[in-house]
């Protein structure tokens, strides 16, 4: 075997196990969300900008208080906002959720005034966090989220490359 095809075998299997790493995981929607603590989850603070969905993010985590984490995010496309989220990652009765409200630029909301986009916890493992249709894995200052999408019936993964960045 030559270094060449040693080194392609390589890359391959390290692409194979970080893809696995960052796989998207699905509930059933009758099952009930994994528990856990939102102390768990408090690698995910801090200010994160990179790209994602052909335009370019910003996320905010505030450190966790009170059983919560507050977020939000703001999608930018050729210097134009797109859209912005509010997020709240929850503890209730130990068990966990991200709850996600949606805005136009004008703040009109996607949502419904009382529902929110809900993302029922799964499991974590280090510094993934594992949510039904979206996967958080931090490595350093790299922050990466991968979120299952559905558009008229076509299934995707929207990957968004984020890295820490002070404020």
């Amino acid at each position: 075997m030559t270094n060449k095809s040693v080194l392609l075998l390589l890359l391959v299997f390290l692409l194979s196990i970080r893809g696995h790493a960052q796989e998207v995981l699905h509930l059933d929607q009758e099952q009930p969300a994994g528990s856990g603590s939102i102390q768990d989850l408090d690698w995910i603070a801090g200010y994160w900008t990179g790209s994602g969905m052909g335009g370019d993010c910003e996320e905010l985590w505030l450190p966790a208080k009170d059983n919560s984490m507050v977020g939000t995010f703001r999608f930018i496309m050729d210097g134009e906002l797109i859209f912005a989220e509010y997020m709240n990652m929850v503890e209730e009765d130990g068990m966990l959720s991200l709850k996600i409200k949606h805005f136009n630029r004008d703040l009109t909301a996607w949502e419904e005034k009382e529902d929110w986009t809900v993302f029922k916890f799964i499991k974590s493992e280090g510094q993934t966090a594992y949510f039904n249709g979206i996967t958080f894995q931090r490595e350093g200052d790299e922050l990466m989220i991968r979120l299952a999408i559905t558009n008229e019936g076509i299934k995707s993964t929207e990957e968004f490359r984020l890295k820490r960045k002070d404020l």
